[in-house]
């Protein structure tokens, strides 16, 4: 018997069914002809949760944040042509951030290639430095070994960006004319559509992950016999979302070694119900003391995660000679100065894990000792002084912004940081407390664009409050985002920090050259944000006192729609506060 099909739609239709047999759920999709197929393959599938984004660029940003809430890939959808090049921010950030996500473009067919075609380019291998697997599907057709073919890429698809490689992969879809279903093309036997609609074995087991018994492996031996062996030891734990068993665990191996623990303000590790004991939070004050740098230098050092954020732990960690080991999931290497001496490809929580129970078992306790405790005073120090000088500062200053903002987020909130300035005040001054603050950032690539998107993304598929700390810049940069947060009506708190165009560079030597400085690097764009928070239906509040920013913060708290808290700040005055601090510790801890 035959049916009547249109093979650009079974085409898309199996492959969107193949990808949600094994658990895709959500997809972001952008309006455009030649992607009619997988658009309407998409929205026809009853399992598939769609969000439209007329900007691709905002589109993909925001499947990085359902991907990273939900650490499962999620299908981005693009037309052809130069909607394909608004993707790639996204993917670049999804790439350095290890984040899946299955990324499809619709094509032309190889024909109209080179011949000056409507909305053409070379699509092959688009995104090829910063893809982790890539396939051009081919033309659509309907026989039954083709069709176990794009079963089959959908399946390798969702394996490569989750578990094989982890982050994006790249499919190219080309189409020929008729795309809409009710337009055949073909006739096809019952053969044809029992191979569509088939199981493909082995689902279940796909992503099924043993746990690696590492204590054998050559390696682990090694770091065991350098741990033993040194008592002067420090503990990095750099931005990454760890989950509760690193949480605990990273700091019982820290207090059995003896070793602080420097604790990335997005590590997590500030936050939550874990003991802090050993956490180190105010090092960035310390470590800029040539002093205490020259004077206590460790033997070795154990890093977890990604690069760290603080500029003075950089600097210092680049003038140590100490035996330094990253252990990251994939063995990725995160260390600008190349002083590691190894990368080892293990989940954080299970190396924690097996080196307490070799610990244990050796009965071996370094908890109180000197080394740990010149570190522990010197952060105290640090904090004290941070109390007088920042804690009690007027208002408006950057620096004082995040302490307030960690006293005002609800327990299990979500925190989305910016970059540039807003993710390193939040390293500098971010405190430790008993709240669950799950923390989120775009630090593969650290770029501006794309930030409010990805933390809608967040807020979209998360039933916690999701809270964005942003700066003017980003904001500005990416305010298509809004209209995502009215559309799917998403309570987004936004806490605008306008310091009226690049502030960073006050740190940076350009700052000395004037006009050139001013209108150049600064930029200043004299932007009133209220009209445009308004048009897209949100709640604008200029914030103007402490007091203000708490009671309006609760006011958000209770908002349907989304809401911006601005606060103006002077970014060279906020630069002068953080020095006063530095010079402060510094000057006391000679």
């Amino acid at each position: 018997m035959k049916k009547k099909i249109n093979r650009n739609y079974f085409w898309a239709e199996t492959f969107v069914n193949e990808l949600t047999s094994i658990g895709i759920r959500y997809a972001c999709i952008s309006p455009g002809s030649r992607n009619t197929p997988l658009i309407l393959a998409l929205a026809n599938n009853k399992k598939i949760k769609p969000f439209v984004h007329i900007d691709e660029r905002c589109s993909a940003f925001f499947a990085l944040g359902i991907a990273k809430a939900t650490n499962t890939p999620v299908v981005v959808v693009s037309t052809s042509g130069t909607a394909t090049a608004e993707l790639y921010p996204a993917i670049i950030e999804a790439y350095q951030q290890r984040v899946p996500l299955i990324i499809c473009t619709a094509d032309r067919p190889p024909e109209l290639l080179n011949t000056g075609a409507n909305q053409t380019i070379n699509q092959n291998n688009l995104y090829k430095n910063h893809i982790r697997w890539f396939v051009d599907v081919g033309l659509p057709e309907p026989i039954p070994r083709r069709i176990r073919h794009i079963k089959a890429v959908a399946k390798r698809a969702v394996f490569e960006s989750l578990i094989n490689s982890r982050g994006p992969v790249h499919l190219n879809f080309p189409f020929r004319k008729p795309f809409e279903p009710d337009d055949y093309t073909d006739e096809v036997y019952d053969d044809v559509i029992k191979t569509s609609e088939m199981v493909l074995p082995d689902k279940k087991k796909l992503f099924e992950e043993a746990e690696r018994n590492i204590v054998s492996e050559k390696w682990f031996k090694e770091v065991i016999g350098y741990t033993e062996k040194y008592k002067k030891g420090l503990i990095i734990a750099g931005p990454e979302n760890y989950n509760e068993r690193f949480h605990k665990n990273c700091q019982k191996l820290a207090s059995i070694l003896g070793y602080p623990i420097i604790a990335d303000g997005a590590s997590q590790l500030r936050f939550g119900k874990h003991s802090k004991d050993n956490i180190l939070f105010s090092y960035e004050s310390f470590l800029r003391s040539a002093y205490f740098n020259g004077k206590y230098q460790p033997e070795i050092i154990i890093q977890f995660g990604r690069t760290v954020t603080s500029k003075a732990l950089e600097l210092y960690l680049e003038k140590c000679t100490a035996i330094r080991f990253m252990v990251n999931e994939f063995g990725d290497w995160f260390d600008p100065a190349n002083r590691s001496n190894a990368s080892f490809a293990c989940r954080p929580y299970i190396f924690c894990e097996k080196m307490i129970e070799h610990f244990e078992e050796k009965k071996i306790n370094r908890n109180s000792n000197q080394w740990l405790n010149l570190f522990e005073k010197a952060d105290k120090l640090s904090y004290d002084i941070k109390e007088k000088l920042i804690s009690n500062s007027e208002f408006p200053n950057e620096c004082r912004i995040i302490e307030e903002l960690i006293h005002l987020l609800p327990d299990k909130s979500n925190l989305m940081i910016s970059n540039s300035m807003p993710i390193r005040d939040f390293d500098y001054f971010a405190p430790v407390t008993q709240k669950n603050i799950t923390i989120f950032n775009n630090r593969g690539a650290s770029g501006i664009d794309g930030i409010t998107s990805t933390a809608l993304g967040l807020a979209s598929v998360n039933k916690n409050q999701t809270i964005l700390l942003t700066g003017d810049a980003a904001f500005y940069y990416d305010m298509n985002a809004l209209l995502a947060a009215k559309k799917y009506n998403l309570p987004l708190i936004i806490i605008l920090i306008n310091n009226n165009g690049g502030g960073i560079f006050e740190v940076l030597p350009i700052s000395k050259f004037g006009k050139v400085f001013e209108e150049f690097f600064i930029a200043p764009h004299n932007l009133d944000f209220s009209p445009f928070v308004k048009a897209y239906g949100g709640d604008y509040t200029l914030i103007k006192s402490w007091k203000n920013f708490k009671l309006d913060f609760k006011k958000a708290l209770k908002s349907k729609n989304f809401s911006v808290l601005e606060i103006k700040t002077d970014a060279a005055a906020s630069l002068r506060l953080r020095e006063t601090y530095w010079n402060k510790v510094n000057e006391v801890l000679r």
